[in-house]
């Protein structure tokens, strides 16, 4: 029935249930299912295409989630998270002819500064601050980005619009979390259909995880507006390292091959 054995399926529902509980309060679950789905024999496009599948359930019950709580506004958010869908689509089609490999050199050293900007900011909680960007310049130009980045690449996407929605647009820790599912949904989607055009997901597999991830989401939403920047902030920036080093701890790896190790 499943593309792979039953047995493997379990480990990736696994896999996929601790993705959706870490993802939809920090980001990064992609750090566990993308390994989990090559490790079981995924060819690397089709681990990329399945991800965009199941990580879309997680995404998407977060956002209900917090949504449901008054965490976002869905109405309002409607044309950033347009902007995002249009910005993923250009990313994954731009992937074609230019390989998301190039960001990956420097992707790690991003992804550290962004841990220690929330590690050593002092101040950072649950309040919204002063935005330093209108909503609308915010709206069509960041968020764009950041999705056109997911389609290309996509590791840290999650951990970008943290950044963009604390530094920016001066939303507390809890209200950013809510926006980025909300956005992540969005480019997750627009990378889903260029990878479905291509045939490359794995569908069966892909909707099991994807309920799986849907029920794990559930629960670290909760957690996280139950403990708010008291979780989020310190999972944040262990997601951010974390995915660094995984980053490279690929022997091929650009910053590997730069520093002669």
């Amino acid at each position: 029935m499943f593309e792979f054995p039953s047995e493997i399926v379990a480990l990736l529902v696994l896999a996929a249930f601790v993705a959706g509980f870490v993802d939809s309060i920090a980001g990064g679950g992609g750090l566990i299912t993308i390994p989990a789905l090559l490790l079981a024999g995924a060819p690397p496009v089709y681990a990329l295409g399945t991800n965009k599948l199941q990580g879309m359930f997680g995404a998407a019950s977060a956002t209900w989630s917090y949504a449901r709580h008054g965490h976002v506004d869905l109405k309002t958010q409607a044309l950033p998270a347009l902007l995002a869908f249009a910005g993923s689509i250009l990313g994954a089609l731009t992937a074609t002819v230019l390989p998301g490999r190039i960001f990956g050199a420097v992707l790690p050293v991003l992804l550290v500064a962004i841990a220690f900007y929330f590690l050593l900011r002092p101040g950072l909680d649950d309040i919204d601050r002063a935005r330093r960007m209108s909503p609308a310049l915010f709206g069509f130009t960041v968020v764009p980005l950041i999705g056109f980045y997911d389609g290309l690449f996509g590791p840290g996407t999650g951990s970008f619009f943290m950044l963009a929605f604390v530094a920016l647009a001066g939303y507390g820790l809890l209200k950013s979390t809510a926006h980025t599912k909300l956005l992540n949904l969005a480019s997750n989607v627009g990378g889903l259909a260029l990878f479905a055009f291509a045939g490359a997901v794995f569908w069966k597999v892909g909707l099991v995880m994807g309920a799986a991830q849907f029920a794990g989401a559930q629960a670290g939403s909760r957690v996280a507006m139950k403990g708010g920047a008291r979780i989020i902030k310190p999972l944040l920036v262990i997601t951010c390292l974390a995915l660094a080093v995984k980053l490279v701890s690929d022997p091929t790896h650009p910053l590997r091959l730069w520093l002669g190790l």
